[in-house]
């Protein structure tokens, strides 16, 4: 009796020790992914997930701001140049995990670069969103070529974020100084300028004005069109014939977390295929990094888009990326429209 006793007193123990155990996490994708995240890591784990939502650069100042006494476990997506820098800094651990193996070599080359300190977990391609009724409205072309956003007829007819607060326009910025070299790349953003009917906080904001109609082109990541189509808005979305860069969501384990066992836990769930599949269940389009998990059909197909060689070292250290946005915000933004 007494055994029947302990043993049914371990097991509540255990049971309690399980729904006791949290992992805290800064997501930087958006809420809807978020949120089923936290769900189903929970259900299936019973370890509860403290989840901060927060844009990328917002992460990893938090992080900063917290560098002597982390309150974060992971940090899970949003553009990998923070990451980088957050590697580049100290505040991410070095964990090499044992599912490398089965990531694509853009993932595995995140890792390797960062030290292990970060591991890319999708992916998605630059390129423009853009309203079809719009352009047909207005009898404007469809823009195939970064050369064609400088046409005098889409003037004001185009939107693209701030690089200042945005990773979708830093990632811009990079990729136009790694294909035209960085004085010919400023004198195309010179140009660029005059078109811009408006810079906007957030790298989804253009597009999601292009499937509402208040602008015509936006410069986004393309992943971001079908869940704004699959709400019945028109736009559309088209990568640049002369060549693009792409994003490296990433995720990392913070230097100093206080759930540590946790934490790796939940990034070798995060790598996954079942787990990577939450994204395009909840209308984010991005290319997984385990090259095991299903693809959705409205997935960019990676092998029709010509991209450069993108140096994600070069242009995630932190010095390159303030110096790049201080010439943009010198050069470019103090002009006149």
């Amino acid at each position: 009796m007494k055994s029947k006793i302990f043993t049914a007193a371990a097991l509540l123990g255990l049971s309690a020790m399980a729904s006791a155990q949290t992992v805290n996490v800064i997501c930087s994708v958006q809420a809807e992914w978020c949120n089923v995240i936290s769900t189903v890591y929970a259900r299936t784990t019973g370890v509860r997930i403290n989840m901060a939502l927060k844009g990328s650069g917002e992460a990893l100042a938090q992080l900063i701001a917290e560098k002597d006494n982390p309150k974060t476990d992971v940090w899970f997506g949003g553009t990998g140049d923070p990451h980088l820098q957050a590697a580049e800094q100290g505040l991410t651990l070095e964990y090499k995990s044992p599912t490398l193996s089965q990531l694509h070599p853009w993932a595995q080359q995140q890792a390797r670069q960062s030290g292990y300190k970060t591991v890319g977990i999708y992916s998605g391609p630059l390129g423009f969103g853009y309203n079809p009724e719009l352009l047909a409205k207005k009898k404007l072309p469809v823009p195939k070529t970064w050369a064609d956003l400088l046409k005098p007829e889409y003037k004001g007819d185009i939107q693209v974020a701030n690089p200042a607060s945005s990773g979708t326009a830093y990632t811009m910025i990079a990729t136009l100084v790694q294909m035209m070299g960085e004085d010919k790349a400023f004198e195309y953003l010179k140009a660029l300028h005059k078109n811009v009917g408006q810079y906007t906080r957030s790298g989804t904001g253009p597009i999601k004005a292009v499937a509402r109609g208040e602008t015509a082109i936006s410069i986004s990541f393309v992943h971001d069109g079908p869940g704004e189509k699959m709400q019945g808005f028109p736009v559309e979305t088209i990568t640049p014939s002369d060549g693009t860069g792409a994003e490296i969501g990433s995720m990392s384990i913070i230097k100093g977390a206080r759930n540590l066992d946790a934490a790796k836990k939940f990034y070798e769930w995060a790598l996954t295929p079942g787990a990577q599949e939450l994204g395009a269940a909840n209308k984010q389009f991005q290319l997984p990094s385990n090259v095991n998990a299903k693809l959705d059909p409205r997935i960019p197909d990676f092998k029709k888009i010509k991209f450069i060689d993108y140096d994600y070292a070069k242009y995630g250290a932190s010095a390159e990326r303030r110096r790049l946005i201080a010439r943009w915000e010198k050069d470019v933004n103090s002009l006149p429209r």
